[in-house]
């Protein structure tokens, strides 16, 4: 007896109050086969019905090979401009040798059971392709995880491997559809009708220059914008005047993100600051400003700017895949409306360490940049350096300097690919001082647009002040009315012709050279 309590107490031991009927044992990836029949059903069915789901769906989005299969054979029918219906699938998957394979002509015949019509096919195919997504998801999570794990695996590598699988994800299976003639008519009358009744005559993101702003209409949505110029001719600052001009704008403020591959986010704040506050860069740089010049400094500068939708990111090396990314995230959380990279050749490709051409790769960034901006239906602006064939030509100070399409560097694709190519050129870069008139032409700042796919090509003159990293417009004043919103004042000629200026209560007695402040 005491035999038997002591088997029972050993069996009570060995007893769990885990209910095994709620374990799951293993997962089933989705699907949904019973549409999949209905589909294939409302296909033989009806003779329009093929049309209709062919832009959604191809035969790796069926989780049933069957169905792969026999869909496979409609579109060889497809192809072939043959009816489909159950005998012409039944022969073609015979002349394959897979009708066997498919559950044989039975099977075939059974799937237009599944269906009455092929009213709703649409729908079914669209929810057959969203679990096709799920299950291509499932299938590179697990291969990243995989990957992850192996400690011979470069982590950036597998960020950019991640990267790349998903966005062929979006890029292969949530294309944009057709747009019939008479709905796209009625958006683009609705946007003239829009245009015709406001007074501005800005349509894109303003540039905050009149005379630019005049030929462009302003930055346009989807457009990919190039700014070149030779090494320290004022690239930066002037893309940083664009940008501030449009997060400041007092009627159309817009978000901008700034991606800086050579400049830290710190130095460029330096230069936004000093051309918002009109206080020399150099002083703000080294922090040497008076009492009053610092009271300028955030009253002009860090309030007006504190609140700003500018957005900087100085990732250095930053490839395709991490910047599309990034603007994804900024234009869904803060609805940016223009990216301004500073600059293209700095990017890396996506094929680091593996045997790439320079040329190719920058062909593949550009290519990259105009289809982001159509993706995200922003403009983007894009920095470019410019090969050393400017300076081999013309001889001497002539003024046959000016920057051409096939001066920008390292590759051809970018001309191609841009909507829109400026370049910039000063004349003193090339010790070049007086004008045909022999005026001063300290400052003077050529923006020629080479290429302008929606608008005319012109060269706007900007004046040029970089000790304060500010362009402005050359007919207000250059030098003879500085453009300058602060407390500045002439107080005397120079030799040349050039004016002299202070700013009142500081001890700045003199503009400093221009080529002295790096830009």
């Amino acid at each position: 007896m005491e035999l038997t309590n002591t088997n029972k107490d050993r069996k009570n031991k060995r007893k769990t109050n885990i209910d095994l009927g709620t374990m799951v044992y293993g997962k089933v990836p989705p699907q949904a086969k019973d549409l999949e029949e209905a589909v294939l059903g409302a296909i033989m069915l009806e003779k329009g019905a093929f049309d209709t789901i062919i832009e959604i769906l191809k035969p790796e989005c069926f989780y049933v090979d069957a169905h792969q299969r026999i869909f496979s054979a409609m579109q060889g029918l497809a192809n072939k401009s043959q009816p489909i219906d159950i005998l012409t699938i039944a022969e073609e998957l015979r002349f394959r040798e897979q009708l066997d394979m498919v559950g044989g002509a039975y099977y075939v015949t059974k799937l237009t059971n599944a269906v009455v019509s092929a009213a709703n096919i649409e729908a079914h195919a669209r929810i057959i392709l969203q679990k096709y997504i799920q299950r291509e998801l499932i299938r590179i999570s697990g291969e990243i995880i995989s990957d992850a794990f192996e400690d011979s695996t470069d982590v950036f590598d597998l960020l950019d491997d991640a990267e790349s699988k998903l966005f062929e994800i979006t890029n292969n299976n949530l294309r944009k559809n057709f747009e019939s003639i008479d709905s796209v008519l009625v958006n683009t009358i609705k946007r003239i009708e829009d245009m015709r009744h406001k007074n501005e005559d800005v349509t894109g993101v303003p540039s905050g220059f009149p005379s630019l702003d005049r030929v462009t209409y302003g930055w346009q949505s989807t457009d990919l914008i190039i700014l070149a110029a030779r090494p320290a001719v004022g690239k930066t600052a002037f893309a940083l005047n664009l940008a501030r001009n449009a997060v400041m704008n007092p009627s159309k403020p817009t978000g901008v993100a700034v991606f800086s591959l050579e400049m830290s986010a710190g130095q460029l704040v330096q230069r936004i600051l000093s051309a918002e506050s009109e206080i020399w860069l150099e002083k703000i740089s080294r922090g040497k400003m008076e009492e009053h010049e610092m009271k300028q400094l955030y009253a002009k500068g860090v309030q007006r700017l504190a609140q700003a939708p500018l957005f900087i990111d100085d990732t250095p090396a930053l490839n395709i895949f991490e910047l599309r990314a990034k603007c994804r995230r900024l234009k869904t959380r803060n609805n940016i409306g223009l990216v301004i990279i500073d600059y293209l050749q700095l990017m890396s490709g996506t094929g680091e360490g593996k045997q790439t051409n320079r040329e190719q790769e920058i062909s593949n960034i550009s290519r990259n940049l105009k289809g982001l901006a159509k993706e995200l239906s922003i403009p983007i602006i894009a920095l470019s350096q410019l090969s050393r064939a400017v300076e081999t030509r013309g001889a001497g100070k002539d003024g046959n300097k000016m920057p051409q399409l096939s001066d920008l560097r390292e590759s051809g694709a970018i001309e191609q690919d841009a909507d829109m190519v400026m370049f910039l050129y000063r004349p003193e870069y090339y010790d070049i001082t007086t004008n045909e008139m022999g005026e001063n032409n300290r400052g003077e700042t050529h923006v020629r647009i080479a290429k302008h796919r929606n608008g005319s090509l012109e060269t706007i003159k900007l004046r040029a002040l970089l000790h304060i990293q500010k362009f402005v417009e050359d007919d207000a004043g250059g030098f003879g009315g500085t453009g300058l919103t602060g407390n500045w004042k002439p107080v005397s000629d120079v030799d040349g012709g050039a004016k002299v200026f202070v700013q009142t209560g500081s001890r700045m007695n003199d503009l400093p050279d221009d080529d002295d402040t790096p830009f």
